[in-house]
């Protein structure tokens, strides 16, 4: 199947301009500081050598702006009363790499005045240059209690959040003398089911609050991620907000992302699940927005490679022991469609230090023919598991109506204890 040429104008957030309009989703336990490098090296080295910064951190743009060259890459989500109590997970979750282009934090919160907070010390402390907003979480747990996808059908709730958090932002920029504005942006799913859905009242709400750009997960909280994203419904909500819109959902390769965009008229595009165990993807992306044939596709060698860089960062990041316990979990996302064999697996899953890596990883290279190519279709679907549409989990009576009562704001509380993003 052929695929629509695509030129995408270059995403603007307040002062940050992205000329490949390519955002990593958060992903709790994923994407720490050494995935975000591997993503957003993967995918500066597919654009043109004169436009590849030459040295680590910021970019400052021409207009005193910044600029992402290629995409943002965005921190695991915090929530917004953990960062305000200070919890020391969290104050290091936000402590970013120094090599980050453009610092964007996640933050999850259902209180206006404790997000208000958290937006605060991020901005007065010089920690972000870019701040989502996560109200797309589709987990039981969360939801129950009236969080993550399920705030938004409490329209007054969202609305007071979006305001608090925009103007604490600007307020606090002020405050802190920042040479720059510091934008807020939301992510979202299409609603709560298909009876109940939130995305265009919650689009609305963030026009009306200031938010800089709106990103829209293609399904409900029901499908959790199951089936397929409804890309008619990102069309939708472009046509229906004057914000810049995103869409998420779906983007396996590099060419589904250029046919989001031209289906939908999107403005830039999410990347979530598509890219575990596959950083390259970034590089795929750029390489397709920018109309060229090449395509990242890595044979087995290639792979082994970016393990190994990946196992040293993750090192470097949290401690040798540490770092290699975290490698575990992308080993199977790495291998998927390689046909290296359960028993290697099995031993990349026991290993304990960087040389037991190297070692494993060379017992199952020996057991292989030279040359091990790129699987194809093997590896172009969807990564973990995408289960089954389930029914929403929510508060006695939170769908009754759109105004949140007592009893359900006493619950909210509870919302943002061992939450995940969605």
């Amino acid at each position: 199947m052929s695929t629509p040429s695509h030129s995408p104008a270059p995403l603007r957030l307040g002062p940050i301009e992205v000329p490949m309009p390519v955002v990593l989703a958060p992903m709790a336990g994923v994407t720490n500081a050494s995935f975000r490098r591997l993503c957003r090296q993967a995918a500066e080295s597919a654009l043109p050598e004169a436009a590849r910064p030459t040295a680590p951190g910021p970019v400052p743009a021409d207009d005193g702006g910044l600029r992402a060259p290629a995409g943002l890459y965005v921190t695991e989500m915090v929530t917004t009363r953990a960062l305000v109590e200070r919890n020391e997970k969290t104050l290091a979750m936000v402590r970013t790499d120094p090599a980050e282009r453009v610092r964007s934090i996640q933050l999850y919160g259902v209180d206006p005045v404790v997000a208000g907070k958290a937006v605060r010390i991020l901005v007065e402390e010089d920690l972000a240059d870019h701040i989502d907003l996560n109200f797309g979480c589709p987990v039981p747990k969360v939801t129950r209690k009236g969080g993550g996808a399920a705030l938004p059908w409490k329209r007054d709730l969202l609305a007071a959040i979006l305001r608090e958090c925009v103007s604490a932002a600007e307020s606090a920029a002020r405050a802190a003398h920042r040479s720059r504005e510091v934008p807020v942006t939301m992510k979202m799913r299409v609603g709560i089911d298909e009876s109940h859905e939130t995305f265009l009242d919650a689009a609305r709400a963030a026009e009306r609050a200031g938010i800089a750009a709106v990103a829209l997960h293609a399904r409900t909280a029901r499908q959790h991620y199951s089936g397929q994203a409804d890309w008619s419904r990102i069309a939708e909500l472009k046509e229906s907000t004057r914000l810049p819109v995103l869409g998420n959902g779906d983007i396996w390769v590099g060419d589904d992302a250029v046919r989001m965009m031209a289906a939908t008229g999107c403005d830039g595009v999410v990347v979530g699940r598509g890219c575990q165990g596959r950083p390259w993807l970034f590089a795929d992306i750029v390489a397709a927005m920018r109309g060229g044939a090449s395509r990242a596709r890595p044979d087995l060698d290639a792979v082994i490679a970016v393990i190994r860089e990946h196992a040293r960062l993750l090192a470097d990041e949290m401690g040798e022991d540490r770092g290699v316990r975290d490698l575990r979990k992308h080993v199977g996302w790495y291998l998927k469609g390689y046909p290296v064999g359960g028993a290697a697996r099995n031993a990349l899953m026991r290993v304990g230090s960087l040389a037991e890596l190297d070692a494993a990883l060379g017992v199952m290279r020996s057991h292989l023919p030279v040359q091990v190519p790129y699987p194809g279709e093997a590896v172009e679907g969807p990564r973990g598991r995408a289960g089954h549409p389930k029914r929403p989990h929510l508060p006695n009576g939170w769908l009754d109506s759109p105004v949140l009562d007592a009893d359900q704001a006493e619950l909210l509380g509870e919302a943002e204890s061992d939450v995940s993003g969605g």
